[in-house]
């Protein structure tokens, strides 16, 4: 029988598995020489096996413009992404920086606004975003943090080295998977951890429940804490209820909260009960019918009255997307250097800002060469892939930027690392192992200190030849393994 990995090309493309097509990577020989081992059919086996452990989970996505709006299995590799300690130690790093300097920034930003009077960052640009909250200036969050939960993406480039794409900073999903991946995998592979020594995930929900807690604002004993979710129609839902029994507290709609006296409280069957810490599900704009959108049934009345009070924590802040907005990413760098007086350890991909009449003009004479971004979308939507566009889709996107400049951007496209991935073989029975792109979102945690999570969620892109990992475009994922040592 044959095995999976006998005609496996790597096409050119930094590969993570293979350094050449004689051999694999020091880190990855392990699970080479076990995959040489295995039939196709032996791997079929194991592939149905993890996708009923899926099933029986519950682990389900649901896809937001889908008429049929069915709940589906997250595409789910079986071939592990593997990353060994010195890489480890460089990405940690990086991210701890970047992440402090994010929270510089908010606090700056909702404060004294003094990175904007020494010039480093226009004002126009942060007044301008949808997500900058004028009615949050002057209010800082307990402990001084905005950033208690951030999920960084980033993505290697032709020569293998660690980028930032993006940063998302408001309420950054996808940790279920990292840990639900790792359960399926013990249950596929549970020899290799042992054998290649595989840092574990599952200390994410004690961390998290740890840091939750420090936030609490009144000196309480055992402060409350619960998890505000949007309800079961969120695509998000499994996670949301994952984490919720992960740490042992309350799942809770808008509905179940009150706000009293300045202080909110929790409905339960034996009367109100006050809670000290919210980890919120819900976005900004529906969080408080009081204070933003007066149709939400989504968030609490009078939450922000409680917050401004001291009375409740909010996790993540109020107002966090300024410094995810795609606009102000660009400065990332400058703000490091402006905080904390160091150069950045991860590098930002090159980024043309719109607003920028000059930027703006490159940009619109090189949309076929570009990839643009509107600033204030997510899931792989409102952009526009140049080199794969169409004449009339560049023309609608040329249309937009001069309507809007400010809320695009452009960056070159980069030619993302690609995993062997298995792929189904069209036509025929089977599968067989292919390059496909691949990114990856490490799980960064603000309390007492800042923590990294031990592996993340690498995305892929299923269909040959994208560079869209997002699972509502056809990604999928993979289980990453950091190793305690370099193989």
């Amino acid at each position: 029988m044959k095995n999976l990995i006998e005609n496996y090309q790597t096409e050119g493309y930094f590969d993570e598995m293979f350094q050449n097509l004689e051999g694999p990577r020091p880190h990855y020989r392990q699970l080479k020489d076990r995959l040489a081992r295995l039939s196709i059919e032996a791997f079929d086996a194991q592939r149905r096996q993890a996708d009923q452990v899926f099933l029986n989970q519950g682990t389900t996505f649901t896809v937001y413009g889908d008429p049929e709006q069915i709940e589906r299995i997250f595409p789910f590799d079986l071939i592990p992404r593997i990353i060994p300690n010195s890489e480890w130690q460089h990405i940690e790093s990086g991210l701890k920086q970047r992440v402090h300097a994010l929270n510089f920034f908010l606090r700056d930003i909702y404060g004294k606004q003094q990175i904007i009077k020494d010039k480093i960052i226009p004002r126009e640009l942060i007044e301008s975003s949808a997500h900058f909250l004028k009615d949050m200036v002057g209010f800082h969050p307990p402990r001084g943090i905005y950033t208690h939960i951030s999920g960084i993406d980033l993505i290697r480039d032709q020569n293998g080295a660690y980028t930032v794409l993006e940063d998302n900073l408001r309420t950054p999903s996808g940790i279920s998977y990292v840990l639900e991946n790792r359960i399926v995998m013990k249950q596929v592979f549970p020899n290799l951890f042992s054998k290649m020594r595989v840092r574990p995930v599952d200390h994410y929900p004690n961390q998290l429940l740890q840091n939750l807690r420090y936030l609490a604002p009144l000196p309480r004993e055992n402060p409350t804490v619960v998890l505000l979710t949007p309800g079961v129609h969120n695509s998000a839902y499994f996670e949301h209820s994952f984490l919720a029994l992960q740490m042992g507290i309350e799942l809770v709609e808008g509905q179940d909260l009150v706000v009293e006296g300045d202080r909110v409280y929790m409905k339960t069957t034996e009367g109100l009960e006050m809670v000290d810490v919210i980890y919120r599900r819900v976005d900004d704009a529906f969080i408080d019918p009081e204070v933003f959108r007066s149709d939400s049934v989504l968030g609490v009345p009078g939450l922000v009255r409680a917050y401004r009070a001291g009375n409740v924590a909010l996790v993540n802040a109020i107002g966090n997307g300024i410094a995810d907005d795609k606009a102000t990413y660009a400065y990332v760098p400058k703000m490091i250097k402006y905080y904390l007086d160091e150069e950045a350890i991860l590098p930002n991909v090159p980024t043309y800002l719109c607003s920028h009449p000059e930027e703006c003009t490159y940009v619109l004479e090189h949309l076929s060469e570009l990839v643009v971004k509107a600033v204030n979308e997510s899931g792989g939507y409102g952009m526009l892939m140049g080199p794969t566009s169409t004449q009339a889709e560049q023309d609608v996107f040329r249309q937009k930027i001069l309507a809007n400049p400010r809320n695009y951007i452009a960056q070159p496209v980069i030619s993302l690392s690609r995993s062997p991935s298995v792929v189904t073989n069209k036509g025929q029975t089977g599968f067989s192992l292919e390059g496909r792109h691949i990114d990856f979102r490490p799980y960064v945690l603000f309390g007492r200190d800042i923590t990294v999570s031990l592996g993340g969620l690498t995305r892929v892109a299923l269909r040959k030849g994208s560079l869209v990992v997002n699972s509502s475009q056809g990604g999928g994922s993979k289980d990453t393994w950091v190793l305690y040592g370099e193989e």
